[in-house]
């Protein structure tokens, strides 16, 4: 029987197919949720246990505690545009999926449109367009963009009032957000209501044989309740009528998979077939391979403490960059607090003058972090490595020791 209280609730059986799911196959033991950050840094936050387990059925990879989704994204603190990697992608990804739908004006739904900053390229082509999402604060921005965007979580009850509203869409898609549902098969579904007999949908999700292969434990959070692979994820799709025939390479989030589906079957690409084949050769839907993870992930911890602590040690002023929800994983499992990290740097307004969860290191604009002279940052986002680096470098004229803790073992750049 899965345990709960008013905030948050384990599991005993997989969120997809209902059947029983593994013992903790990850511990990165109880943490703050990643984005509560906080003004005050005396304020006490809750904490919930971060493990992994696996369907033992279907073999999707998922948290074992769903924490209410009105906790987790009330006051949502990521927003799309701040990032240029994500603002410079946003065209791929709208050209990409365009290429996949019928000739001709679209009308598109995204599902978790933030900020707007995907849907306003399709805007730009000239499409209509809808976006979905549950932050207020973030889906007022949008709207302030000039993106007609309905502020609530999406799933059949909201696509049929799409529907009803404006009829079906030819393209429907869902980047990085599949994974934050506790009841994804309601929010596919929802998409399959709203999809147009022969439209094009595309679901973006944080690919799991990279975060096995290069140790992305830091994308393991109370948000992301599951971690799909393209086989897990076509196997959702196919429960509500939808074929994966396609899929493409991201970069954001450090390495992730665009999945493309129709309600019609498409022939399936040699694209997809390879990366079936790659998976079931790396055992992403096997136990094993994810107590092996566990075990690196210690490994690691050790690894990453030294190289800052033994800094810390000689004087040094050290701090980080990039105050994502990804940051707090990391900075919480390894131990890394205000004594060890003078400030982190961020760009995105929301998050200045708040303090991390559980670590309490104060969150400034760039310009004051680096107006202090630091002789080391530990690069917390570093899956936009080169486009910070170039801003250290650029806009802030900083040189000096850059620590970038991953993918695998951490490095020392000079």
């Amino acid at each position: 029987m899965a345990v709960s209280n008013s905030a948050s609730h384990t599991i005993d059986r997989c969120r997809v197919c209902a059947e029983k799911v593994s013992s903790s196959l990850v511990n990165l033991g109880k943490q703050p949720l990643a984005n509560s950050l906080r003004r005050d840094a005396s304020e006490t936050l809750p904490v919930f246990p971060l493990e992994i387990c696996r369907c033992q059925a279907c073999g999707t990879v998922q948290l074992t505690e769903t924490v209410s989704p009105e906790i987790l994204f009330e006051k949502y603190v990521w927003v799309t545009g701040t990032s240029d990697g994500a603002r410079n992608y946003s065209r791929l990804f709208c050209e990409s999926l365009a290429a996949r739908c019928q000739p001709g004006s679209l009308q598109v739904v995204e599902v978790a449109s933030n900020d707007g900053t995907f849907l306003k390229r399709f805007v730009e082509r000239g499409d209509r367009v809808l976006g979905v999402d549950p932050a207020q604060n973030i889906a007022q921005i949008a709207k302030e963009r000039g993106i007609p965007t309905i502020a609530d979580f999406f799933g059949q009850e909201v696509a049929s009032r799409i529907v009803e509203r404006d009829g079906e869409a030819d393209a429907v898609f869902a980047r990085n957000v599949i994974p934050h549902v506790a009841d994804a098969n309601d929010v596919v579904a929802g998409m399959a209501l709203c999809l147009k007999p022969d439209g094009t949908g595309a679901i973006e999700f944080h690919r799991s044989d990279v975060i096995l292969e290069e140790l992305h434990y830091d994308s393991i959070y109370h948000e992301h309740l599951f971690y799909h692979s393209l086989q897990s994820m076509s196997s959702l799709l196919d429960r509500f009528g939808l074929f994966a025939f396609d899929v493409t390479e991201s970069p954001i989030s450090g390495g992730s998979l665009v999945v493309y589906f129709s309600k019609t079957g498409r022939k399936r690409t040699t694209v997809y077939e390879e990366m079936l084949s790659h998976e079931t050769s790396i055992g992403v839907g096997r136990e094993e391979p994810w107590i092996e993870f566990g075990d690196r992930c210690r490994h690691h911890r050790s690894a990453l403490r030294e190289l800052v602590i033994s800094r810390c040690d000689q004087g040094k002023r050290i701090i980080g960059y990039g105050a994502s929800a990804r940051s707090s994983t990391l900075l919480n499992f390894c131990g890394i607090n205000s004594s060890h990290l003078d400030v982190i740097a961020d760009r995105a307004p929301l998050k200045h003058n708040t303090y991390t969860p559980g670590t309490d290191i104060l969150i400034v604009p760039p310009e004051q972090a680096f107006n202090e002279k630091p002789d080391a940052v530990l690069l917390l986002g570093w899956n936009f490595q080169d486009e910070i680096l170039s801003q250290m470098h650029d806009e802030y004229d900083w040189k000096g020791e850059v620590i970038v803790p991953l993918p695998n073992e951490p490095v020392v750049l000079t």
